[in-house]
């Protein structure tokens, strides 16, 4: 009796798990096929040019081009959003492994203790808070600046976005690589320290070369976290949809674009499709970097054999 009531909990146990798995599958795939088909219906029942849509730096959709279509070109948007991405992830790099390193390498009890868990609450503070802290803050010391060097400017603008956005990453990448290097096996370091170099020798050609791939997939999830953002970059940048022509000048994002747009136009328009080819642009970015994730991931195991 006992027997088959163990044999039944693991039925049962594997029948939650598995419709569990079954579920996330599901919304996965209802997710992507629908995103998918609403964006693509913009190039497939709109009669939209894929190149002109991605290569086209205006965009007026209510206002129509020389060939009779919808002025939609995103190029102004995707240069935007990774702009601010890459020059954030550059601001928000050297603090996170610099901090990484102190905490695992240099000062472990008081960085286990103290340093990461105040890191880690900068995760649970919401993205308006950021935004707001940058506008009224980052924006303001921006144009005041430039206004001491003579220049005139409104402080929104890429270079006003990417240190919010550097302030947001930063606990997700110092967290991270912070794991990365913690998980390098102590035997390393005293093989490295066994043979006469330093501490800092040890770091850099041991410690950060063992941990390497994982500090690459603690950059990529950054580089997604960043990539996605849409309020606090919306209240800093600018929200003005046109080539970037300098680090502060006012710019837009694929997010920015989509929030303020998707409330304000029908389901089934021109618009509203061109809207849904932009979120099918993000999302086939974010997959973009997953997949990254994976092939680091297969590297460094591989090279670990």
């Amino acid at each position: 009796m006992a027997l088959m009531a163990k044999a039944r909990v693991e039925r049962i146990g594997q029948g939650v798990t598995g419709a569990c798995i079954v579920l996330v599958a599901l919304l996965v795939v209802t997710l992507v096929a629908m995103v998918a088909g609403r964006g693509i219906a913009t190039f497939t029942a709109d009669g939209i040019d894929l190149g002109s849509f991605l290569a086209g730096t205006t965009w007026n959709p209510h206002q129509d081009d020389a060939s009779g279509m919808p002025t939609v070109g995103a190029l102004p948007m995707i240069t935007g959003s990774f702009s601010v991405t890459l020059l954030s992830t550059l601001f928000a790099l050297p603090i996170a492994f610099g901090s990484a390193i102190f905490v695992v390498e240099v000062a472990p009890r008081f960085g286990r203790k103290v340093f990461q868990p105040l890191v880690e609450l900068l995760v649970g503070i919401p993205s308006v808070v950021y935004g707001l802290i940058g506008l009224t803050v980052i924006v303001a010391a921006v144009r005041g600046a430039a206004d001491a060097m003579g220049q005139t400017i409104t402080g929104f603008g890429i270079f006003s976005s990417a240190i919010v956005l550097a302030v947001m990453i930063l606990p997700t990448i110092t967290s991270l690589s912070i794991d990365a290097l913690a998980a390098v096996p102590q035997e390393y370091r005293e093989g490295s320290y066994a043979l006469g170099c330093t501490r800092w020798q040890t770091i850099w050609n041991v410690v950060l070369k063992s941990a390497a791939p994982s500090l690459m997939t603690a950059v990529i999830l950054g580089m997604t976290r960043a990539f996605g953002e849409a309020l606090a970059v919306q209240m800093v940048i600018g929200n003005a949809i046109q080539m970037p022509s300098g680090l502060f000048t006012p710019a837009s994002t694929l997010t920015s674009v989509l929030t303020m747009g998707m409330g304000n136009e029908a389901m089934g328009t021109v618009y509203n499709d061109v809207l849904w080819s932009l979120a099918l642009l993000l999302m086939a970015m974010s997959l973009v970097f997953i997949l990254i994730i994976h092939l680091i991931g297969r590297k460094g195991a591989a090279k670990r054999g």
